[in-house]
């Protein structure tokens, strides 16, 4: 695959770059080497390898979700700068 000028203004504006004089030259020696790569691993026979599903054999071990009082609600007023009876007091944020 020839990567052109117009194709690096293409992806450079799908991914809201901009690459000029050298960055631009760079970018295409990069391309390039990416797609070499590519092409190497496609000599590869894989007609014996199966498709990967997961990268691991393990599975979640999740916790049994049981609800557990951190902290009382008079223990986290005792901290707060304003408060009104069981609530805490804040500047008001929204206007009528």
């Amino acid at each position: 695959m020839n990567i052109t000028d117009e194709l690096v203004d293409h992806i450079a504006h799908l991914s809201r770059l901009e690459f000029n004089g050298e960055e631009k030259e760079a970018i295409k020696t990069d391309l390039s080497n990416i797609i070499q790569l590519m092409s190497k691993l496609s000599e590869l026979d894989t007609s014996h390898v199966e498709p990967l599903v997961f990268m691991t054999e393990e599975f979640d071990n999740l916790r049994e979700d049981i609800a557990v009082e951190s902290i009382s609600h008079e223990a986290a007023l005792l901290n707060a700068p304003k408060k009104d009876s069981d609530y805490f007091r804040i500047p008001k944020v929204l206007d009528k």
